[in-house]
């Protein structure tokens, strides 16, 4: 007998994780395709089961009991086998208004669109309907009874929340977004049940505009809050709500990417290297990437194709790199002139500007930029207020290029005491 999730597509989930912090018992991912479900439910062989898209509703008819929530919203996520009898739960509904108690979102008296009108709508329907929102609009891709389109949904100038509750910039298809968040200026809070990437566009809009956003930290939040409840159905016990945030933290600190932007020779590459033996996560230079697999060195690519050419390849694997996660991402000195850049690699990350005195940044014959005193000192005026800007942390580093290995230690103190303040405060 077996403890498991099961879904169709479950490359993102991250449920395996949080029940290893939780249970005691070995957890699978099972993916299932829609053929294969009925046969897996009824042949019994699992002591307790989380369901997750797309298949909440699909196990309902093979449940023997459903609890009141699961009942009421019509979607299952959590399923026990008592003695051959299959009880089902919605412990997603508990886990959203955890997520938005702790946090400060209340829904009473608010107009509150949802994006998506699957499984998760239902669940973010029923919570908004138990905080006693004021009018709840659904938004579908195609007419249905009793939700709008999307064309039609931006008449609504006067929504107070809007939720996503669709899988709309989930990974792997991260950068999309179910709306344009600024069509509604009378919009004070949003909320996405995506959790990977830990911010998707979506929220990173919403911040760009101010407005109050759920995100990363809350997210898994939810996610883990979710796992505790089906937990205490999968063995009958009670876990403190303490759990929740000690685990969070912990797999927040493990997912997170740590992104270092600054000018050429600030040290982003030995920093990141360094950083690789003060914490357990794997170091890419997109600068190495791009002369691995070009066959050209930097210097050569500029001569060859120019700085556009280089632009592109860097936008690409940044864009490719800042879907994982659990990486120390050291970024060209460039980096930052592309917006779209610096969006993506905050997805899944913290930036951290590695800031180093224009006197101790280095004149090399390798970076096409910065050949000369001149020229470095014309990158480092246009380009220090872009790093101040996007960094949410900046690290002094005018240590000399012998570091000892005290001053190795200070630096890298640093950058891990500044990461986790971050991850403590700025994500929850």
């Amino acid at each position: 007998m077996l403890y498991g999730v099961i879904g169709e597509h479950l490359g993102h989930s991250f449920s395996k994780e949080i029940h290893s912090y939780i249970g005691d018992y070995d957890y699978s991912v099972i993916e299932i395709a829609k053929t294969d479900l009925e046969a897996f439910i009824k042949a019994k062989n699992f002591s307790g089961i989380n369901v997750t898209i797309p298949y909440k509703q699909d196990v309902i008819p093979h449940c023997d009991v459903l609890d009141d929530s699961a009942k009421r919203i019509g979607v299952v996520n959590t399923i026990v086998n008592r003695d051959g009898k299959l009880f089902g739960y919605n412990t997603d509904f508990a886990g959203f208004l955890y997520n938005l108690n702790a946090h400060g979102i209340t829904l009473k008296d608010k107009k509150v669109m949802i994006c998506g009108s699957g499984g998760t709508c239902k669940t973010v329907t029923a919570v908004a309907e138990y905080m006693g929102a004021k009018e709840i609009l659904v938004v579908s891709r195609s007419k249905k009874e009793n939700a709008v389109t999307y064309e039609e949904c931006i008449r609504h100038k006067d929504v107070d929340v809007v939720v996503n509750a669709s899988p709309k910039g989930m990974y792997p298809d991260n950068g999309e977004s179910p709306l344009d968040l600024s069509n509604f200026p009378n919009c004070k809070a949003v909320v996405d049940v995506i959790y990977n990437p830990l911010k998707t566009a979506f929220l990173l809009k919403a911040e760009k505009l101010g407005i109050k956003s759920e995100c990363g930290l809350p997210m898994l939040e939810m996610l883990v809050a979710q796992a505790k409840f089906a937990v205490e159905h999968f063995l009958s016990t009670e876990i403190e709500n303490d759990k929740i945030d000690q685990i969070t933290l912990e797999l927040l600190k493990q997912l997170t990417n740590i992104v270092l932007i600054g000018m050429p020779s600030s040290g982003k590459t030995l920093t990141g290297k360094a950083l690789c033996k003060y914490i357990d996560k794997t170091v890419v230079d997109t600068d190495a990437v791009i002369v691995e697999r070009s066959g050209m060195s930097i210097k050569e690519m500029f001569a060859r194709h120019g700085e556009a050419y280089f632009r592109q390849w860097e936008h690409d694997v940044i864009e490719e790199f800042s879907k994982q996660n659990g990486l120390i991402i050291a970024t060209g000195g460039g980096a930052i002139k592309n917006e779209e850049n610096i969006q993506n690699l905050k997805q899944n990350g913290v930036v951290m500007f590695i800031d180093r005195d224009l006197e101790h940044l280095l004149v090399t014959d390798d970076r096409p930029l910065s050949k000369d005193t001149n020229a470095v000192a014309k990158l480092y005026e246009e380009r220090y207020p872009l790093y101040t800007k996007y960094g949410d942390l900046r690290v002094p580093n005018n240590y000399p290029m012998e570091i000892s290995q005290q001053e190795l230690d200070e630096l890298m103190n640093t950058i891990l005491e500044g990461y986790h303040e971050i991850l403590c405060h700025q994500w929850a």
